[in-house]
Order: structure tokens, then C-alpha cells, then sequence
């Protein structure tokens, strides 16, 4: 079996390459190539006034998704961040949830709401260029949290909303959603020829002994 390293290339990026010193020259060739695009994103985006200098591709066998870059001014939406958008477009392209066999490539460190689509899509492999400084460097803002929430340091931990957990009646009706949909949300994720009775899936709960556990693996496409 290859030994592995995890390796920083020349322009900060970070990979997991083989140890053999011609693959991991093969590795960083093609991470650059496409951490260039994404960083090309970047220019691209500011260039044309559609959000901050932010860029991020999606790769899938050695070929290029989706190119995208921040939208948040053009789309007037606070979540169109490069990462976000490249993942809603991949999504679109390929007509599935899972990006099990993806890779994303990304021109800054990805923010906590971003790293956390990344999470939710599967995506395989992260490789982003510049560290969260050199945006905070330059003055933008709501991007000092980043290295607080990913590396578990409170350096840059500061306070921008008020958060508050519901009790009493609130709490109570809030988590009887998710035991009322259940059974609705299950025949979502299971889709068949022949449609589920009620009947059916209420006999398969009943068997079936690790319900949260299968349930949140088609949710998050972990199965």
C-alpha cells in the first residue's frame, strides 16, 4: 500500500498526495491548474461587479465541473457565496445531491456556511489557496469568524446576533416536526416504481431497529 502525506504546495495550498516524489509533482501540477481557475473566478467576479473576490471550481475526473464566483451582490443574497454557488450549479448539472466524486477547489478558505455545503454535498477533497487573513487583511468583514468556527480558536471570536434557544411550548412543537414527517420524509428519500402505502413504511420502522441512523444517512446521502 502507497504511504501517504499530507503535503502544502508552493502557493499554500494543502493536498493529500502519494509519497512518491513524481506523483506528488503530478498532484500539485493539477491542484494549480485548478486553483488557478478558481483564483481566475476571483478576478472575474470583482471585474463584473457581481460580489467579493471570491472564486471557486468544482472537479469531477479530472474535468471541470462548474467555474463560479461569488454572487452575492448581483443576486442580492448573502449566501451566494463562490463555494455555495458552485455547489447549487454542480447540483443542477449533474441532477443529484451526492458529490461523493467531486472535488472543489476554492481561491480563499471557505467560510463556516460554505465548508458546511461542502460537507452536506459529499464533496470529496477541499483545496483553497489564500488563508481567511488575506480577506480579513483587506477589511471583509464577517469573514474573521471563519478561523474561530474551522481551526476551534476564539482569536477573532466576537458577537454579531443575539441567539436563543426556545423552551416551553416552542421547543415542544418544533420537535414534533421531525417525528410528524418522518414517515412522508422517508418515502421521499426511498423513491420506487410502486408507491409506499402507509402501511408499509409504518412495517418497515417498526423492523427496523437503527431508524435514526439509516434516516440520516439518506438525508445526508451517506448510503
Amino acid at each position: 500500500m502507497e504511504e501517504t502525506n499530507v503535503i502544502e504546495t508552493k502557493d499554500g495550498t494543502i493536498a493529500v498526495a502519494s509519497a512518491f516524489p513524481g506523483q506528488q509533482e503530478a498532484v500539485r501540477d493539477r491542484d494549480h491548474k485548478f486553483l488557478t481557475r478558481a483564483v481566475e473566478e476571483a478576478y472575474k467576479g470583482v471585474e463584473c461587479g457581481h460580489g467579493g473576490p471570491f472564486g471557486a471550481v468544482v472537479v469531477r475526473d479530472d474535468e471541470v465541473v462548474v467555474s463560479c464566483h461569488n454572487m452575492v451582490l448581483n443576486n442580492t443574497d448573502p449566501s451566494a457565496h463562490a463555494e455555495v454557488t458552485a455547489i447549487r450549479e454542480a447540483c443542477k448539472k449533474l441532477n443529484r445531491i451526492d458529490l461523493s466524486d467531486c472535488e472543489i477547489y476554492a481561491s480563499c478558505e471557505p467560510c463556516p456556511m460554505c465548508f458546511g455545503a461542502i460537507q452536506l454535498s459529499r464533496i470529496k477533497r477541499l483545496v483553497y489557496g489564500a488563508n481567511a487573513e488575506a480577506a480579513i487583511a483587506i477589511g471583509i468583514d464577517l469573514i474573521d469568524f471563519i478561523a474561530d468556527a474551522l481551526r476551534g480558536t476564539g482569536f477573532y471570536e466576537k458577537a454579531h446576533l443575539e441567539i436563543i434557544k426556545a423552551d416551553g411550548t416552542g421547543a415542544v412543537i418544533a420537535e414534533q416536526v421531525f417525528e410528524k414527517t418522518k414517515e412522508k420524509f422517508f418515502r421521499l428519500l426511498t423513491p420506487s416504481k410502486k408507491k409506499q402505502t402507509d402501511k408499509e413504511i409504518k412495517c418497515w420502522l417498526k423492523k427496523n431497529k437503527h431508524f435514526d441512523l439509516d434516516f440520516q444517512k439518506r438525508l445526508f446521502c451517506y448510503g
